[in-house]
């Protein structure tokens, strides 16, 4: 689901680039999202990413499932 999310999530507006960067942020530690999330220009209105903005004002919505990985799931193997 979140690889679906991340191909599809441009088609729900804004910029490609801000998505890149949102997914970065959420494949990367704390101090490095900070970093990503700064430099994109990416205003961030829920702590946890759930909601943001870039500075055209469009808005990004991201789903809990991206932002960590699954904890209920058994891993094959």
């Amino acid at each position: 689901m979140r690889d679906e999310f991340w191909d599809t999530a441009p088609h729900y507006g804004g910029q490609k680039e801000i998505w890149d960067a949102l997914r970065a942020a959420t494949d990367a530690d704390l101090t490095l999202a900070q970093t990503i999330v700064d430099s994109a220009g990416i205003i961030v209105s829920n702590p946890d990413l759930t909601l943001c903005y870039d500075e055209r004002g469009a808005k990004y919505e991201l789903p809990n499932y991206v932002l960590s990985e699954p904890t209920n799931l058994i891993r094959d193997g």
